[in-house]
């Protein structure tokens, strides 16, 4: 036996994750959701405790022990807001954590809030997803379109149109030449039927 086999840096280096990135991007957000609920609860609970304090005039936080987590999101809840992290694209888990931290703190929710401040989160960001994904695909309809209207344009028509070069008198013309206008109504232009 080999003193080799003991060891196992012989071996070739395992991948980091078997995963596909759904699956991270899914429990990254969960991680985050749980890791906000415990924070919220923990803010609740030193909230609680202030206000005892100022109530009775005398801290006993030091007697009191808490469970590791009293408050849990229910099962139902939880599938719901997996599927609606499995819509979220890759690219978007950053922001998307940022932004709920950043609605964490502005709005300091109850623990029983979070979970609902997290739903919103991932709407909005479905949301903007699914508005960048029809912007794309009228993109490239419209170079599908441009293209083939662009093989259009480059037929010729026999009829131009010649905007400088007109049968139709108006003031300016008569004025320029110093020719007396004739006696017309001058808001109307002179038409004359072509022979």
């Amino acid at each position: 036996m080999s003193l080799a086999s003991w060891f196992r840096w012989n071996e070739p280096p395992s991948r980091i994750s078997q995963r596909n990135p759904t699956e991270m991007v899914v429990e990254t957000l969960m991680m985050e959701l749980s890791w906000q609920t415990k924070q919220a609860e923990k803010q609740q609970r030193e909230r609680e405790n202030e206000y005892r304090k100022i109530k009775t005039g005398v801290d006993y936080g030091w007697l009191v022990s808490y469970p590791k987590q009293s408050y849990d999101i229910s099962p139902g809840e939880r599938l719901q807001l997996e599927d609606m992290c499995t819509k979220i694209h890759p690219s978007y888990c950053g922001p998307v954590i940022l932004r709920f931290r950043q609605l964490i703190t502005e709005y300091e929710p109850e623990v029983q809030e979070v979970s609902r401040l997290f739903r919103s989160v991932l709407q909005e960001a479905a949301e903007k997803i699914k508005e960048e994904e029809d912007a794309k695909k009228l993109a490239r309809q419209w170079n599908t379109r441009s293209k083939t209207s662009l093989s259009l344009t480059t037929f010729k028509s026999r009829s131009r149109i010649c905007p400088f070069i007109s049968d139709i008198k108006t003031i300016s013309e008569d004025v320029e030449r110093g020719t007396r206008p004739t006696r017309r109504v001058w808001s109307m232009p002179e038409f004359r039927n072509a022979k």
